[in-house]
């Protein structure tokens, strides 16, 4: 007689399952009622778990939400990073980076989390700073990573990394993402919009900071002298 095959038990709290059913049916409520909405009543039934099972995993419908946006920043950034570490001359670089960023942030997912975000920032400014803190300030970070590379190589002269990687990404969505916070533009922008503003970033930007050097050039085809 074979023995019995035991389903393993998870400390209170600790059932990845459990865990994922909740941020699902949380998910499930926030896009169909949007946040201030929801309840936790409705994210217990669309998880199918009970009140006090929900309170085991997350402390509020605040920490639920917060969960889940860092759950999609890790799917997202993987897709920033790639685009500034991969091959090819510099500026191709960071035009994918800055049409990346832009498709990103003005996403209808994105400019929903920010909007509630700032509308929950007066009552929680904990989650505030968190939301900046994993969000922008981590995108800043991934950016500083390749500027600090490049100025060490020689291809980039910045007084000020931090400044150079703020400037960057607000060029990269100069015109779309305020438009898109505040409803003026109630869709995304075209990919050809977003393209042409990436590329107008980086000029910028390259103006202002690439280094000249005789035979060489940031964008691997015309020498610069």
């Amino acid at each position: 007689m074979k023995p019995r095959t035991r389903t393993p038990r998870h400390a209170a709290g600790a059932d990845p399952d459990k865990r994922a059913a909740i941020l699902k049916g949380a998910a499930e409520v926030f896009m169909t009622t949007g946040f201030d909405a929801a309840s936790v009543n409705e994210i217990c039934r669309a998880a199918g778990v009970s009140k006090s099972t929900l309170y085991v995993y997350f402390s509020d419908k605040e920490d639920l939400f917060a969960h889940l946006v860092e759950g999609e920043r890790e799917r997202l950034f993987a897709g920033l990073q790639q685009s500034l570490r991969g091959p090819g001359p510099l500026a191709d670089r960071l035009t994918a980076f800055a049409t990346t960023l832009a498709q990103i942030v003005c996403s209808d997912a994105v400019i929903k989390a920010q909007r509630t975000v700032i509308a929950m920032a007066e009552r929680r400014p904990d989650l505030g700073a968190s939301f900046y803190e994993g969000g922008a300030q981590r995108g800043q970070a991934v950016l500083l990573e390749t500027l600090e590379r490049e100025i060490a190589a020689g291809t980039l002269s910045i007084p000020d990394p931090g400044l150079a990687a703020y400037q960057l990404t607000e060029l990269a969505t100069a015109g779309l993402w305020r438009r898109r916070l505040f409803g003026k533009t109630p869709a995304p922008p075209a990919p050809e919009q977003i393209r042409a503003t990436a590329e107008s970033a980086v000029d910028l930007f390259l103006a202002r900071y690439a280094r000249a050097r005789t035979g060489a050039s940031v964008d691997g085809d015309t020498p610069v002298s």
